[in-house]
């Protein structure tokens, strides 16, 4: 059993609270030697970096974004406009390290963050590359976030079945990414509070193991989100663990009304 732990948080929400609990893990799997995906995973933002490029091209890039990101949390405020200031910055700092970056250096960024600044609390999910965000509600499991890469962008066309994309020789290309010379903008996508709500933040190293029919076996089986986190990881690495595995599991458990 992999060394993991399940951390949670109760919040203040316009109307009322909302208990959260997450776990988060990072593996380098069984093929790689180095881990080149990095996690944050502190209220109120969830988000996988998975880095790529030669050399330390891929570390420098998912830590230079992850690091940015969390200075968002530090100081305290959460948005599009933070966000993107942060990766602004980590583009300047991938950029600074032209010994250990070129073209083909990059991350993705894929996560989700709490919304309380309005009447409604709401989720937003971000995404910049091929790393997903899963929600299962009401034992459904739907994929939120849209894969940047030359496989999805196949699928759309109709050029493409999702088996068929399983095992396509670009399945690891992607068509954006936050690199050295690319300031992008990620896609949100806005979602409802709802009790119940289970996330799955992951890189595609999860995906590459696990179809979404077993990302949801293995969170209907654990309630705990360390325990499921954990369960994913052993079953990826299983499987065969062909990329660095990154995974978080976010709970949303019933919210309560504001006492008076």
């Amino acid at each position: 059993m992999l060394d993991v732990s399940t951390r949670s948080r109760t919040v203040r929400v316009p109307g009322g609270e909302l208990h959260l609990s997450w776990a988060a893990m990072t593996h380098t799997g069984r093929r790689r030697e180095v881990n080149q995906d990095a996690v944050f995973a502190e209220f109120p933002l969830f988000v996988v970096a998975d880095g790529m490029g030669g050399h330390v091209g891929g570390e420098i890039a998912s830590a230079s974004a992850i690091t940015r990101l969390h200075e968002t949390v530090d100081a305290g405020t959460v948005s599009p406009k933070t966000i993107e200031k942060a990766l602004a910055r980590a583009v300047k700092d991938i950029a600074s390290h032209p010994e250990a970056t070129d073209e083909g250096t990059g991350t993705t960024v894929t996560g989700v963050y709490l919304e309380t600044s309005g009447d409604e609390a709401h989720w937003v999910t971000l995404n910049i590359g091929d790393s997903r965000v899963y929600l299962l509600r009401d034992d459904a499991i739907v994929q939120i976030t849209t894969d940047h890469s030359v496989v999805q962008e196949l699928i759309a066309a109709g050029r493409l079945s999702p088996e068929e994309a399983e095992n396509h020789p670009y399945g690891n290309v992607i068509t954006r990414a936050v690199g050295p010379s690319d300031g992008v903008v990620p896609d949100y996508v806005r979602l409802d509070v709802v009790s119940g709500d289970r996330f799955v933040i992951c890189s595609d190293g999860l995906t590459k193991e696990l179809t979404d029919y077993g990302i949801r076996h293995f969170l209907t089986e654990n309630a705990d989100p360390a325990a499921a986190v954990s369960a994913m990881m052993d079953a990826a690495l299983e499987n065969g663990g062909r990329d660095n595995i990154t995974i978080v599991v976010l709970d949303v458990a019933p919210s309560s009304p504001a006492a008076d």
